[in-house]
């Protein structure tokens, strides 16, 4: 009777030790993805060549125009380019030589060092949505974003063990006057994460005081000699680069900061409806672009990036999740991988107005077609609703959580001697099951990916519960993380330096809304 009473004993307080694990906080960071499958190449030799051959023949014949760019036109007439008045046409070849110099792999330095991530190889980053100016979430709606949204956002990247990065504009905060907004951003992300992060494109003074910002939170040695801000420079497609992008683009390059060089691609409106025709000019921007960063400076490390959506010809709007991105994805990321740069593709792409069914299948085709298609840096991973016009609380924790799988997948399949289980079938045998054989318990804790939101329940506890949907449950895991955050640790001579920057530049300008 006492080793049975001990028994049961020792069994509850085992139960209520397994509990406080439960339900203890743990801030967790998974480490970036290295993919141990294989990347699914969609195009054989001979397309692949057809395609570079003719967007070398775009850059030679068409060309691609640099507005309002004095001092670019000049760089591209000393390199060999024709240029006349703001188009340049760039002789076959000679944008892919320059490119040569752009490295293969770029390490992006986060304060926190165990979260240093690596971009290109066999890697894949995540990184939360970008742009949208309006939010969602369940007790306010659809509605313009604050400030308090994007901070709040950035906590539940800092909450979330399957995202690697703290992006960028998670939201648009559309309380802040346009011109200073960029420094309460920056502030957020340094502050309120320690995990890397973006830098300022939308003007290049900005740029700079991402740079300038970066070398008070790292040490301005570190900055110099390391890479510490990925950047997302867009084109705007077809064959235009903006002069305010760009010149983002060259203080990033001159500091040795990287750049995401992205077409802004909707098939059919601003890229040819075909797939072929479309990677031909993704791969001819791109081309010029990076080239273009190794004119300001040679080894400027820049990502090779692809925003592919098509259009709904009914409607005239975005789609996503749709075979024609798929292609164009796959065939970009083999097309990257060609010229030796990192690849930056896909999200949780959805056109649904709400985190619905719709959704939910749109986002698991962009994300597992990211994934298979050798995806170095995704951002967009997570949040996105609405074709990007909106970032929403329950979508970012649903996806956040099912970036889970993507880690699981991207494992492969253990063939170890533990993997294998040839002791779990010798002991269990014809008939048995495995529920308590040696490997079940040696191995239960780390053998299945294991959901913090979705529900498993039998139906009567999901039901004495509240019967509560999908979105009922992401709106808890929302209150759940923010009311768990705790802020990442930061020296407070660094903290209240950062905070003067801030203060200096928006004391420095009147405020501005366009």
């Amino acid at each position: 009777m006492t080793d049975v009473g001990t028994g049961r004993r020792a069994r509850g307080g085992g139960g209520a030790a397994r509990r406080a694990e439960r339900t203890a906080v743990r801030i967790e960071t998974a480490r970036f993805i290295e993919r141990n499958i294989p990347n699914f190449e969609i195009l054989d030799t001979e397309a692949l060549e057809t395609i570079e051959w003719n967007a070398d023949t775009v850059l030679e014949e068409i060309g691609v125009r640099f507005p309002e760019q004095p001092e670019a036109l000049a760089r591209w007439k000393d390199a060999g380019a024709d240029v006349s008045g703001d188009l340049v046409r760039i002789p076959r070849g000679l944008a892919r030589e320059l490119c040569k110099t752009a490295p293969a792999t770029i390490t992006q330095h986060a304060r926190n060092p165990e979260k240093t991530v690596e971009i290109g190889g066999r890697s894949l980053v995540l990184a939360p949505v970008y742009g949208p100016p309006f939010v969602r979430d369940a007790e306010g709606g659809r509605r313009y974003a604050t400030l308090a949204d994007f901070q709040n956002f950035v906590k539940l990247g800092q909450m979330s063990k399957w995202l690697h990065h703290s992006g960028g504009t998670v939201c648009e905060p559309t309380d802040v006057p346009v011109n200073k907004r960029h420094l309460d951003m920056l502030l957020a992300h340094m502050t309120l994460s320690d995990k890397p992060y973006m830098g300022s494109v939308t003007e290049p003074s900005r740029a700079v005081d991402s740079v300038e910002m970066s070398k008070i939170l790292f040490g301005a040695d570190f900055v110099e000699a390391n890479t510490v801000i990925t950047s997302l420079i867009n084109i705007n497609s077809p064959l235009t680069f903006d002069g305010l992008m760009m010149g983002a683009m060259e203080v990033y390059a001159r500091a040795n900061q990287a750049s995401i060089i992205s077409p802004f691609i909707v098939g059919g409106a601003m890229a040819p409806c075909t797939v072929a025709g479309t990677l031909t000019q993704v791969l001819a921007e791109v081309l010029a672009g990076v080239a273009y960063s190794q004119l300001v400076r040679k080894g400027a490390p820049v990502i090779f990036g692809a925003f592919v959506t098509s259009i709904d010809m009914n409607s005239g709007a975005p789609t996503f999740g749709t075979p024609e991105a798929g292609l164009i994805t796959y065939g970009a990321g083999q097309l990257a991988r060609r010229m030796n740069l990192p690849y930056r593709s896909a999200g949780s792409f959805c056109g649904s107005k709400l985190p619905d069914a719709q959704a939910a299948y749109e986002t698991a085709n962009s994300l597992n077609m990211g994934l298979l298609a050798g995806v170095n840096f995704m951002l967009h991973a997570c949040g996105w609703l609405e074709g990007g016009l909106v970032s929403s609380f329950e979508k970012f924790v649903l996806d956040a959580d099912q970036l889970g799988i993507l880690h699981s997948l991207a494992k492969g399949i253990d063939m170890s001697e533990n993997g294998q289980a040839m002791a779990a079938l010798r002991e269990v045998g014809p008939g048995g099951h495995y529920l308590g054989c040696q490997h079940t318990q040696d191995n239960f804790k780390s053998a299945f990916w294991r959901t913090d939101v979705l529900d498993y329940k039998p139906f009567e506890t999901w039901s004495e519960e509240g019967a509560r949907d999908t979105a009922q449950l992401a709106t808890a895991r929302v209150r759940k993380l923010l009311g768990d955050y705790q802020a990442p640790a930061l020296d407070p001579g660094i903290a209240e330096a950062l905070n003067a920057y801030v203060a200096q530049k928006k004391a420095s300008m009147p405020d501005a809304f366009i």
